[in-house]
């Protein structure tokens, strides 16, 4: 574990050294997601000057959600989003050979080989809108409550990151897995849009159990809001571990079935 560790850490010096050379595109994710966050509180400004509520649930609430996803995003594109992402091209080029060789798991090399120390200002930008969701809605935070919601926070930040491992782990298997990524884009993007609890029916079924984007924001800002009960959060952490353990078992069995297309 500590050898692990040591060798996270050497990967972030490394990275941060590299992205320092160009100190622009050290904000280039803050620029570019933070303006995205913004675009959808004013779309939600727009739709609560004519309405109270969105399935019950105010401006300040909706303000929670739209942060929440943010710090998550931030989270995911911080610690592992430029890593995984590039998984099938190294499967389509045969570069995972280099890893497979070292001496140091070649997920735990994937995972963090790629982090993203310019993510920081969007991590803090994004706990700001979460701070003035709370404000506009009126809620007072216990330290347990706040406790549970970071919690949760780094629940559904693995969750995202086992739905990425696991789809970008396809073209061990097939050509390309180019269609499924592009439908996870589509996906995040629908579920960043409309709050889980507005699902119903079969709807919810997809996005609470087989594909559960529809709860990394939901779950979390009900929490703060003090909505969540005792068999969300336990629905929260199960499907968390199931995902993970999932994840990881077809991450190695693609591993297995990994054919060298490098020259």
């Amino acid at each position: 574990m500590k050898r692990n560790v040591r060798f996270v850490l050497l990967l972030m010096k490394l990275k941060l050294s590299r992205m320092m050379m160009f100190r622009v595109s050290f904000f280039g994710a803050f620029i570019a997601d933070g303006t995205m966050f913004i675009i959808q509180l004013l779309a939600f400004e727009a739709i609560y000057s004519q309405v109270d509520a969105i399935g019950g649930w105010n401006r300040g609430q909706m303000i929670i959600f739209v942060g929440t996803f943010a710090v998550v995003n931030a989270l995911n594109m911080l610690i592992y989003f430029f890593g995984v992402n590039d998984i099938p091209e190294k499967i389509k080029r045969g570069d995972l050979d280099g890893y497979i060789t070292k001496p140091v798991s070649p997920l735990l090399r994937v995972t963090f080989e790629n982090v993203n120390p310019g993510s920081v200002p969007l991590l803090i930008f994004s706990a700001g809108i979460v701070c003035y969701g709370v404000s506009a809605a009126g809620i007072n935070i216990s330290f347990m409550t706040g406790l549970l919601y970071v919690l949760l926070v780094l629940l559904m930040t693995l969750l995202w990151y086992d739905m990425e491992l696991i789809l970008r782990s396809i073209p061990f298997l097939v050509l390309s897995a180019n269609g499924i990524v592009q439908l996870e884009e589509q996906l995040i993007e629908m579920n960043f849009k409309i709050p889980g609890i507005l699902y119903k029916g079969g709807f919810k079924v997809v996005f609470y159990f087989i594909l559960p984007y529809g709860i990394m924001s939901t779950t979390p800002t009900q929490m703060l809001s003090g909505l969540l009960t005792a068999s969300g959060f336990l629905h929260a952490v199960v499907i968390t571990a199931f995902f993970t353990a999932f994840a990881i078992g077809f991450w190695r069995y693609g591993l297995r079935h990994y054919k060298s297309t490098g020259s």
